[in-house]
């Protein structure tokens, strides 16, 4: 008989943020991610994405993290990991905003960057 896993996916990650605003310029206008009409009325601001089956989660409520200092290379802190379609596309919104981002340690087509709150995002992109 096979086994069936007890985890069959990832659902969502939940990111903590401080300025919705300020976030969504980086998910929405830096990333190009569409706000989801998914989310619940919560007693809490924040917004959801959808990716694919997989949502983000931004969440305004506050960092237990703040002021902590993070590593500078998010590869070595907690992150979310995303993959790219268009890598020359990405590269260019992330010189364009601004954003300063380190590539992946591990060789591969990948580039770490944080978003306004600090949280570490990897952007992976397809092979080349």
């Amino acid at each position: 008989m096979p086994h069936t896993p007890l985890i069959s996916h990832l659902h969502h990650v939940s990111l903590l943020v401080s300025d919705l605003e300020a976030s969504r310029r980086f998910y929405e206008g830096v990333l190009e991610l569409s706000p989801s009409d998914a989310r619940p009325n919560f007693d809490f601001d924040g917004i959801w994405y959808d990716l694919g089956a997989q949502q983000i989660h931004l969440m305004v409520l506050p960092n237990p993290d703040q002021g902590t200092e993070r590593p500078r290379h998010g590869g070595r802190d907690r992150h979310v990991a995303l993959a790219v379609a268009d890598w020359e596309k990405l590269l260019a919104r992330l010189a364009r905003a601004g954003i300063p981002h380190t590539a992946s340690r591990s060789g591969r087509r990948a580039v770490f960057c944080r978003d306004p709150d600090g949280n570490a995002v990897e952007l992976i992109g397809p092979a080349p």
